[in-house]
């Protein structure tokens, strides 16, 4: 009687958890669309960059201790999130480069100055040139490679997905196997199947991140280039010196986490 009062308790927890993790799910498309909709403070800009690549480097870190896929079966639709996040984030750290980078080198906060400074050594044409760098990496390398074998994996797991229905019936009709651990594969055969593919559009997803960020930065450049010369009064040098500095560093704020949590 214990046990089967604890039954009903236990499935309206498993409920409650889902029901709470979908609400946060929402939440947080939400929280990115007011990131990408909204002008952004420094402060606030440089809290998000941090948690940004905090989180990338918590994501590797679980995935890299991790023993079988399933275990993690909430990856591809985090690694959408998270791609959503950061190119929210790309938009937001735009604004304020266009708007207020005229005014200070901290206009984007002092992450992206930082990075801007300290990985490239303030010289904007080694920082474009490293910018490019992690770009072909991340693209022609990570990328296009990971995509690949995610869909070979996920050809491979629909293509024997009948045949391990066909064991798991087999293994049932000769007693090897109960009914509740026949149920158990089939769910397991079946979550495989949905973890592949889901993991092969992620991976499509990601790539189309690669190529927006390679665009954002030199829609950066040009734009500031042209706001601080023609509207700004700037002397063209001061302007491609400062605006190309920036969005290098936001590039590679950016691009830095891609890399990690490809």
């Amino acid at each position: 009687m214990r046990s089967e009062a604890l039954v009903p308790t236990n499935s309206g927890f498993v409920s409650r958890v889902t029901r709470q993790s979908d609400i946060a799910v929402a939440l947080g498309v939400i929280g990115i669309l007011f990131v990408m909709l909204v002008p952004m403070p420094a402060l606030l800009l440089d809290m998000l960059l941090a948690m940004n690549i905090t989180f990338s480097l918590v994501t590797l870190l679980i995935v890299l201790y991790v023993t079988k896929p399933l275990d993690f079966s909430v990856f591809p639709s985090m690694l959408l999130i998270a791609t959503l996040f950061r190119l929210s984030l790309n938009v937001a750290s735009t604004r304020r480069i266009l708007l207020y980078g005229d005014q200070s080198e901290f206009a984007a906060g002092h992450v992206i100055n930082s990075f801007g400074k300290f990985v490239v050594g303030g010289n904007y044409v080694i920082g474009f040139v490293v910018f490019l760098i992690l770009v072909i990496i991340q693209f022609v390398v990570i990328t296009k490679g990971a995509g690949r074998v995610a869909e070979v994996a996920a050809r491979f797991t629909l293509d024997a997905m009948p045949m391990k229905q066909m064991s798991i019936d087999t293994d049932l009709s000769a007693g090897l196997i109960t009914e509740e651990e026949a149920r158990a594969r089939r769910e397991t055969v079946a979550r495989e199947a949905d973890f592949y593919g889901a993991m092969d559009g992620a991976s499509k997803f990601v790539r189309g991140d690669a190529i927006a960020g390679l665009i954002i930065t030199g829609i950066n450049i040009i734009g500031g280039l042209l706001i601080g010369v023609l509207q700004k009064g700037m002397p063209i040098s001061e302007a491609a010196r400062r605006y190309t500095l920036l969005t290098i560093g936001d590039g590679l704020v950016s691009q830095v986490p891609a890399l990690i949590i490809s």
